[in-house]
C-alpha cells in the first residue's frame, strides 16, 4: 500500500507552499488506493510553538486535507532516535565532533560544494574521549566514507519511475545529533519514515539534495527504502521564495479574506496557482 506524509515544523503559520506539499502527498496516495500521514517536526523546541501545532491542524481542517492514523510529533521519539544513533556508533560510522561553526568556517582547506562548505574532517579519526565529551558541546557526525564502505557503495534511489545515482560530492560528514537536539532532520526523517510506512516521500525539490545522505543512513540502519517524489516549489509571481521569515502570506490569512480552502486545495492539486504566485524549479 503506498503511503506518503506530509511533515511541517511548528514554528510559524503554514503558508501556500505548505498547502501545496500536502495536497501534493494527498493526491499522490489517494491516486495509489493510500494513506497519507502525519508528523510534526518539533525537534527544534527553543522555536516550535504549542499554538503553532494546532494552526496546522486548523489550516489543514479549512482545506479538506485529512490524514490517515495517529499524528507522530518528533519531540515524543528521542529514545528511537538515540537507539538509531548508537547503532551507527557500535559499527564505528559516527564520531563525537567538537568543532564550533566558527572553527569550520575558519578551516581554509575546507572544500566547497553545492551545499556550500564541506566539514573538513578535523574530529574524523580521533580517539574517543568520554572524560571530553561529558565536559564539552559536541555533535555527532556521520564518518560518510566509512559508512558509504561499509553500505557498498553510493546509493540509489527511484524517482517518478527513474533510478537515480548520488556520487561522492553528495556526502559529508553531516550531524546527525547534538547536546541540544537529539537527531538531526536526516536521522529524523528515515527512522520517522519508516515507523509510519512511508513508501512514497513527497516533498519540495529543494530536499532533493538530502536524498543521497538519507538513502546512505535507510542502508545502514536497515530501513525500508520509499520511492520519492520532489515537486516544484510554490514561489512569488517574480521567483522570490515563500518563507516564515520574510512573511509569506499565511493560510490563516487567506481564510480570513474569505478564500475557500477546499476550492484551493483543488486548484493545487490540479496545479493551478492564485495570482501573483507560480511553481519554480529550485535553481
Amino acid at each position: 500500500m503506498v503511503a506518503t506524509r506530509f511533515a511541517p515544523s511548528p514554528t510559524g503559520r503554514l503558508h501556500l507552499g505548505h498547502a501545496y506539499s500536502a495536497a501534493m502527498a494527498l493526491k499522490a496516495a489517494r491516486a495509489a488506493g493510500g494513506v497519507m500521514r502525519l508528523r510534526i517536526d518539533d525537534l527544534d523546541q527553543g522555536r516550535s510553538r504549542p499554538e503553532h501545532v494546532e494552526g496546522i491542524f486548523e489550516d489543514l481542517r479549512w482545506l479538506g486535507i485529512g490524514w490517515d492514523g495517529e499524528v507522530l510529533f518528533e519531540s515524543e521519539r528521542s529514545d528511537e532516535y538515540a537507539s538509531g544513533l548508537e547503532r551507527l556508533r557500535e559499527r564505528g560510522l559516527v564520531y563525537p565532533c567538537f568543532c564550533t561553526r566558527a572553527d569550520i568556517q575558519e578551516a581554509l582547506a575546507a572544500p566547497h560544494g553545492p551545499g556550500g562548505a564541506h566539514y573538513p574532517g578535523t574530529c574524523r579519526g580521533r580517539p574517543d574521549d568520554p572524560a571530553r565529551r561529558a565536559r564539552e558541546a559536541h555533535s555527532w557526525r556521520l564518518d560518510a566514507g566509512r559508512a558509504l564502505d561499509v553500505a557498498g557503495g553510493l546509493p540509489t534511489w527511484r524517482e517518478e519511475g527513474r533510478l537515480l545515482r548520488s556520487g561522492r560530492e553528495d556526502f559529508d560528514d553531516v550531524i546527525l545529533a547534538r547536546k541540544d537536539a537529539p537527531a538531526s532532520y536526516h536521522l529524523a526523517c528515515v527512522i520517522d519514515d519508516a515507523a509510519q510506512g512511508v513508501t512514497l516521500v513527497v516533498r519540495g525539490a529543494d530536499l532533493r539534495a538530502s536524498t543521497p545522505v538519507q538513502r546512505l543512513l535507510q542502508e545502514l540502519l536497515g530501513l525500508g527504502e520509499p520511492d520519492y517524489l520532489h515537486h516544484r516549489l510554490v514561489t512569488f509571481e517574480d521567483g522570490r521564495r515563500l518563507a516564515k521569515r520574510d512573511l509569506a502570506p499565511t493560510l490563516a490569512a487567506m481564510r480570513e479574506e474569505g478564500v475557500d480552502g477546499r476550492e484551493l486545495a483543488a486548484r493545487l492539486m490540479d496545479q493551478s496557482l492564485p495570482l501573483g504566485f507560480r511553481l519554480t524549479e529550485p535553481t
